[in-house]
């Protein structure tokens, strides 16, 4: 076993030991998507979830990945199985389209998509803690429901969150607000929870998924409609959400508190998530 294991269509090491091939068209276009959960027990969290939104991603960036569901789930498997014990650990795979001479157009049928893979030990955010949070207009392509390797954007705008000592950056569009650098963003306004649609402008997160039937578990109406900056720091409560912070509440943005104003609501979801994540991650004898 190792602390942090790496896999690449199939062969299986320490992580710091791996190698990918140069002419990966990961390193070159970024040109592959991802998908990552956090596992307990090595039991990986929502795993279904996440390999429907990756063969979505594959299908709509064109990757020819052949690989069926169980399989893949037999791989990730392997590397949970190769890790040390912790208390839970962060399982990342990435599909680029494959390794071929560069060329910006497609590369013949002979060439197979590449699979990587590693777990390492994560620590899971503090979810009694509050985020804080700076404001920038997203520049990011309209392709953002695909859950692509392309992240320099979202790495300029988490880099000036800390540069700031905050966690997050809140992205929009004008004055639509759309998401975060790594999160999805929701409000709790008048007891609605409030989250962008899932267009081409967001990443439909599985966190965000969970959020919404959580809301409609327990009584909390769901508007799936765009709102605004303005309308955002007037909010009862902010929810910042991803798969290894679960569901983050905000304290201010650029310096200027917010939410505070619905914990009842806020610490009902938290906790509701909390015990759905403790559930599905049990070992079951």
């Amino acid at each position: 076993m190792w602390k942090e294991v790496g896999y690449y269509n199939g062969k299986l090491g320490p992580l710091e030991e791996m190698t990918v091939p140069m002419g990966d068209r990961a390193l070159y276009f970024g040109d592959g998507i991802y998908e990552a959960t956090c596992a307990v027990n090595r039991v990986p969290f929502a795993l279904d979830d996440h390999l429907d939104r990756m063969y979505n991603s594959l299908r709509l960036m064109e990757i020819p990945f052949r690989m069926e569901r169980e399989q893949v789930k037999a791989e990730l498997q392997r590397v949970l199985d190769a890790a040390e014990d912790a208390p839970c650990l962060f399982l990342y795979w990435p599909i680029s389209r494959g390794v071929c001479p560069r060329s910006h157009p497609f590369p013949g049928a002979e060439v197979q998509p590449s699979l990587m893979i590693y777990a390492k030990p994560i620590t899971m955010k503090d979810m009694n803690k509050r985020y804080k949070l700076i404001s920038m207009e997203d520049i990011r392509f309209k392709l953002c429901n695909i859950k692509t390797l392309n992240l320099i954007p979202s790495v300029l705008a988490n880099q000036r969150a800390v540069e700031r000592g905050c966690d997050e950056a809140v992205l929009h569009r004008g004055s639509r607000v759309t998401e975060c650098a790594h999160s999805n963003i929701s409000m709790l306004k008048d007891g609605v929870l409030h989250t962008a649609p899932a267009d081409e402008l967001i990443l439909p997160g599985i966190t965000r998924k969970h959020l919404i039937a959580l809301c409609r578990e327990h009584g909390i109406p769901v508007a799936e409609t765009p709102y605004s900056m303005v309308e955002l720091m007037n909010a009862d409560e902010i929810i910042v959400s991803s798969s290894s912070a679960m569901l983050m509440a905000a304290e201010s943005i650029d310096g200027i508190p917010v939410g505070g104003k619905d914990p009842q609501r806020l610490h009902l979801l938290q906790n509701a998530y909390r015990e759905k994540f403790e559930r599905e991650t049990r070992v079951r004898g």
